[in-house]
């Protein structure tokens, strides 16, 4: 009797947005492994689709499966998932936008393929996160990610004074987002909040044509006018005592 092996989970970035040129974005081997594949686990269906409409997959979307991965997903949500790839099936995993399982729930996929002694594949491609570490001037040698802070003022003020004495302490760049329409509320928290020699870099648009990068100490920031931050995503990024 002949042992079926398991498929291969393969991690496809996918652009930061919709205008990112695809050549500037995605590898030619990402578009033509997403072509290959006709099972997805996304994090929305309709950006995956779009997605995948611009890598010009060969096969008509509506024949492809799709499957949205729960925003808190259970044991069963995942072992299902991942079903057909213990059954033999090559399946392709995609966030909504940049890389799949970095500050994106697909990391759970990603974890229980493991488990499963499924053989996982990353791909280049986007991540808003590296990109603007590498743009920012800022420490690359020790940095945090910290996803989501705080909505209400006060704790996201002392949040950010926690982060800003951690980054003095061990010379760390600190990494954070927000939801978009909440950019220039975070922005002016960390005007009012950090001290004047705080270097802040602020990411907006990454690999799109509005792209916008600007790094520079607080005491500076106030100095000049308010960026265009609403409704447009932004990475944040801190280092104190330097």
């Amino acid at each position: 009797m002949s042992i079926m092996s398991t498929g291969t989970l393969y991690l496809l970035p996918v652009s930061l947005g919709p205008e990112a040129p695809l050549t500037l974005t995605t590898p030619a081997e990402v578009a033509a492994r997403a072509g290959q594949l006709d099972y997805f686990v996304v994090e929305n269906a309709r950006t995956a689709r779009a997605e995948l409409k611009r890598f010009g997959h060969p096969r008509p979307l509506r024949e492809l499966d799709i499957r949205e991965l729960p925003e808190k997903p259970s044991q069963a949500d995942l072992d299902g998932l991942i079903a057909p790839l213990l059954a033999g099936q090559d399946a392709g995993l995609m966030s909504e936008a940049g890389c799949p399982a970095v500050a994106d729930p697909g990391a759970l996929v990603v974890r229980r393929a493991h488990e499963k002694g499924i053989r996982v594949v990353p791909m280049v491609g986007p991540s808003s996160l590296l990109l603007a570490l590498m743009a920012s001037g800022l420490n690359g040698q020790s940095f945090a990610f910290h996803g989501y802070l705080p909505v209400e003022e006060e704790p996201r003020n002392k949040r950010i004074r926690e982060l800003e004495n951690e980054s003095a302490r061990y010379a760390r760049t600190q990494l954070f987002i927000e939801t978009p329409y909440r950019n220039d509320r975070m922005f002016a928290a960390l005007r009012d909040t950090c001290q004047p020699n705080t270097r802040l870099c602020i990411a907006r648009d990454l690999t799109l044509e509005s792209e916008w990068i600007v790094s520079k100490r607080i005491a500076d920031w106030k100095k000049s006018p308010a960026p265009e931050l609403g409704k447009r995503p932004a990475v944040f990024l801190l280092l104190s005592g330097s």
